[in-house]
């Protein structure tokens, strides 16, 4: 069921408002007769005040239960120092059923002692998704507190990309639209933020530097942003990129260029923790004409090259791989061991769920593309690439009838994907990371009020940015 009202959601005295405090009287009672409740209405209602409330609510349940958003960042930055490159961290976005496919996570990660994993969303994906931050962060924390989960919680904005074509017609229109974006993510608990301003590379510019040059202007004019709006005690961790995804591979020549003026730029600002580069795959995947999934060539020796530059140079945790979901399964065990600090994993997730959907609400969906996304398809392409290529698009607009899915097959399928998790831990090897978490980080409690659920939030519109 969903909550109609506010006094209908505080009818039980499980929680209780007082003023501007609010209070959790019984964690036990919320988890087991409140919790689900409220994900149904953040999903589902129509109410805007009433939503925000649910989101109060579930911050300060998350807080009862030891759980916080945090930073990655002090982890990063140790991983040169105290040579952390036996794993990898996996950093996932949850495009839909998130409240199910995050309790998979969260259980996954209990079985093997896991701390360093992130959950993410893109720029892209906050809008065809319906998912925006406050939102996507109380669904995860939500997840945390069913499955006993505490401790640090991160989740990062995704390709929080600079868009070319806008930019170049109007640069300030698409500045001003990832400021907005940005100071809501941090708003909504996302500690960490990748800046993909790569999209700005130039390649017929006759120097690497200058190539490199608008691209690292822009991404140190928003660390710099960023950097004025973190909370009290937290430091963002915050990305960069070289490479755009599906296009050539990276050179270590492209991350001297970049690193040498993006500092020169920084003035004494803290910088980035990482770099997202290029090493031969494509986000969602090459997909072929029956719908299926080419294999790629993933240039490991960029991967291992760049990480190394990363840390012995710059001081940063290292390369970050994109486009990796979709891989063979016998390519995961190979990031920790060439050094790769995170990797970035989506559209599998995704192909999984689509698999277990019922075929009246498939046919309703794939029907609703052919008519609405018809212009987003090549000419080449057959009826199968289409859909595999748009489908995403449709979570945002199926999203009720997703989430109204009967709760024994949602239960399947967040099965089905724990054991994907755990494949994903134990070849990434965070087994027993959460001992580095504990040892790196010492969170700090942001403090919020009333009113920072309460107020007017920032309505954006359509985004756009990468896939």
């Amino acid at each position: 069921m969903i909550y109609k009202t506010k006094d209908e959601l505080l009818k039980k005295g499980i929680v209780t408002e007082n003023d501007d405090y609010l209070e959790i009287r019984d964690l036990d009672l919320f988890k087991n007769k409140m919790l689900n409740n409220l994900v149904a209405t953040i999903i589902l209602t129509d109410d805007t005040q009433l939503k925000k409330f649910c989101y109060w609510v579930t911050y300060e349940a998350a807080l009862k239960s030891g759980i916080t958003l945090a930073s990655i960042q002090p982890l990063y930055e140790m991983w040169a120092k105290d040579d952390l490159t036996n794993f990898t961290v996996p950093a996932m976005n949850i495009r839909t059923l998130t409240f199910d496919l995050s309790r998979a996570i969260f259980r996954a990660a209990k079985k093997i002692n896991a701390g360093s994993f992130i959950f993410e969303i893109a720029r892209s994906e906050i809008d065809y998704t319906n998912q925006r931050p406050m939102e996507y962060s109380s669904i995860i924390l939500l997840a945390a507190i069913k499955e006993g989960f505490s401790g640090p919680v991160f989740i990062q904005g995704d390709h929080f990309q600079v868009k070319a074509k806008n930019f170049s017609q109007n640069r300030e229109k698409e500045i001003s639209q990832l400021k907005d974006l940005i100071k809501e993510a941090i708003e909504g608990g996302f500690y960490n933020i990748d800046i993909d301003s790569s999209t700005l590379v130039d390649l017929s510019k006759s120097t690497v530097e200058e190539q490199q040059r608008l691209n690292y202007e822009i991404c140190a004019l928003f660390t710099k942003f960023i950097r004025s709006l973190q909370p009290k005690g937290v430091e963002i961790s915050v990305g960069g990129e070289i490479g755009e995804v599906g296009g050539k591979n990276s050179t270590s020549e492209e991350l001297k260029a970049f690193m040498k003026g993006y500092l020169s730029k920084m003035e004494g600002v803290k910088g980035i923790s990482k770099m997202s580069i290029q090493t031969g795959t494509t986000h969602g995947g090459a997909v072929l004409p029956d719908g299926s999934i080419a294999k790629v060539n993933i240039d490991f020796d960029t991967l291992r090259t760049l990480s190394e530059i990363g840390r012995k140079e710059y001081g940063l945790a290292g390369a970050v791989q994109h486009g990796a979901s979709t891989l063979p399964n016998e390519a995961f065990h190979h990031f920790p061991r060439i050094g790769c600090c995170e990797i970035h994993l989506a559209t599998q997730f995704q192909n999984i769920v689509y698999d277990y959907f019922p075929l009246p609400l498939k046919e309703h969906i794939y029907s609703w593309l052919r008519e609405h996304c018809s212009g987003e398809g090549k000419e080449d392409w057959t009826d199968d690439q289409f859909i595999y290529k748009t489908r995403k698009k449709a979570l945002g607009i199926f999203k009720r009838q997703i989430h109204s899915l009967p709760q024994e097959l949602k239960n399947k399928v967040s099965d089905i994907l724990e054991k994907e998790f755990s494949f994903l831990f134990e070849q990434l090897n965070i087994k027993d990371t959460k001992k580095l978490i504990d040892k790196y980080l010492k969170v700090s409690i942001v403090e919020k009020r009333k009113e920072d659920f309460l107020k007017e939030g920032i309505e954006l519109g359509k985004l756009g940015g990468a896939d």
